[in-house]
C-alpha cells in the first residue's frame, strides 16, 4: 500500500511503531494470552505501566523532581476546561483569548467567578498572538492556550506574572523545548503528540490546590485524583498504554530537544513554500506563526479544487482547514515525517505550473 500523508488535526498520526505494539497488546499483552483491554487496572502490570508513563511525562517536560505531579483523567481538555477554575477559580481569574479553545474555557470559568479576559486577538479574527498587555496582580491564575490550532497561531514565550499560571498545552506539548517550570498548572488533550484519543494529562504544582474553601465533587477534585494516583475510578487502560508506547518512542528519538529540531524543519520548509508562492497566503502573523498547524488559503476560491484534486493524487488526507474558518491546515505534530511535509510542498509548486 503506497504512504498516506495524514495530516489531521487531532486525533493525530502517531508512529508506526507505537500502533503496530499497541495492536498486538489487543490481541496479546506482553504473551500473557491476555488482551490488554481485558487486564485489570488494579493489576500489577498495569499499575507499572501508569506510573512509568507519569514519570515519563515529567521527565520529557523538564519537570522531573521540581515538585510537580503527572495525572491522567479522563474527559480530554474539554473536562479541564472545567475542572480548572472548579479547583482554583475563587473570585477572579485572568484569560488570554487567543481563539476558539480559549472562549471554551473562559465560558466555563464564568461558571465559578469572574474570567477577566487580559488580552484577545478577536480584533484580527485570532491571527496573532497578544502582547505587551499588563496582568494585575491577585488574580487566582492566569490562563493562555499555548498553540491555537484553528487559526495557526502559537506563544513563542511564556507570560510573565506572579500568579498561579496555568496553559493549555494540548496541541503543541512535547514538541518544543519550553521552560514549563515556570507554568503551575499544565493540561493537555492526549490525542495530539501523547496518545489516543480520550484522555487528558495534567501537569501540576500540589501546593496550588485547596485555597477554594469550595466542595470538590470527588470526580472533578485534582487532590483526590493525586491521592489515588490516577486509580480513583477505574482507568483508561488502553489510553494510558499508548500514551507510554507513545513517550517511549519520543525518549528513543531523543526527546523533546530531538524531536524539536524535526518539527522546525518541517515548519521551515512548509512557510518558506507558502512564502515564495503568490497566489497562496498564510493566515496567522509571521513571528506568531505555529509550527504544530500551519493554516492557509488560496487567493481565488477556484484554486482549491485543482490543489484537492493534486492531494488525492499526492495520497494526502486531511488537510483541511477547521469547519468554522475554511482554508486549509497542514497539523505537523511529532510523528508526521519531513517526507510528508515535502509532498505537500511539492503539491503547492505543482499548482504554479498550472494556475
Amino acid at each position: 500500500m503506497e504512504k498516506i500523508h495524514n495530516f489531521n488535526a487531532g486525533p493525530c498520526l502517531l508512529p508506526d511503531e507505537v500502533y503496530q505494539s499497541s495492536a498486538q497488546a489487543i490481541l496479546n499483552f506482553n504473551n500473557s494470552g491476555v488482551s490488554i483491554l481485558s487486564i485489570s487496572h488494579r493489576s500489577e502490570e498495569f499499575i507499572n505501566i501508569l506510573e512509568e508513563t507519569r514519570k515519563m511525562s515529567l521527565e520529557l517536560l523538564g519537570l522531573q523532581n521540581k515538585g510537580y505531579s503527572a495525572l491522567f483523567l479522563q474527559g480530554g481538555a474539554s473536562m479541564e476546561f472545567l475542572r480548572v477554575p472548579f479547583n482554583l477559580l475563587t473570585t477572579k481569574a485572568g484569560y488570554i483569548n487567543t481563539g476558539n479553545w480559549s472562549l471554551k474555557a473562559i465560558e466555563q470559568a464564568k461558571i465559578f467567578g469572574q474570567a477577566k479576559i487580559l488580552a484577545s486577538s478577536e480584533d484580527k479574527n485570532f491571527s496573532y498572538i497578544p502582547d505587551n498587555f499588563e496582568i494585575p496582580e491577585r488574580l487566582d491564575y492566569v490562563h493562555f492556550t499555548s498553540n491555537n490550532t484553528i487559526h495557526g497561531t502559537q506563544f513563542q514565550k511564556i507570560p510573565q506574572t506572579d500568579n498561579v499560571l496555568v496553559c493549555d498545552m494540548s496541541s503543541d506539548i512535547y514538541s518544543r523545548v519550553f521552560n514549563c517550570d515556570k507554568i503551575d498548572l499544565i493540561y493537555a488533550g492526549v490525542q495530539k503528540n501523547i496518545g489516543a484519543a480520550g484522555l487528558s494529562l495534567v501537569v501540576l504544582r500540589e501546593e496550588i490546590l485547596g485555597n477554594t474553601n469550595r466542595v470538590i465533587p470527588a470526580m472533578m477534585d485534582y487532590q483526590e485524583h493525586l491521592n489515588k494516583n490516577s486509580l480513583y475510578h477505574t482507568a483508561n487502560v488502553f489510553g494510558v498504554y499508548t500514551c507510554f508506547l507513545n513517550l517511549k518512542w519520543l525518549k528513543k528519538q531523543g526527546g523533546v530537544e530531538a524531536i524539536e529540531k524535526l518539527n522546525n524543519k518541517k515548519a521551515a520548509l512548509l512557510y518558506e513554500t507558502i512564502d515564495c508562492l503568490d497566489f497562496v497566503h498564510g493566515t496567522a502573523e509571521e513571528k506568531n506563526r505555529s509550527k504544530m498547524n500551519a493554516t492557509f488559503y488560496f487567493e481565488k476560491p477556484e484554486m482549491n479544487k485543482i490543489f484537492d484534486e493534486l492531494c488525492l493524487e499526492a495520497n494526502i488526507v486531511n488537510i483541511k482547514g477547521h469547519r468554522t474558518v475554511g482554508g486549509y491546515r497542514a497539523s505537523l505534530y511529532n510523528a508526521l515525517s519531513l517526507e510528508s511535509v515535502k509532498v505537500l510542498a511539492d503539491v503547492l509548486n505543482q499548482m504554479k505550473l498550472i494556475v
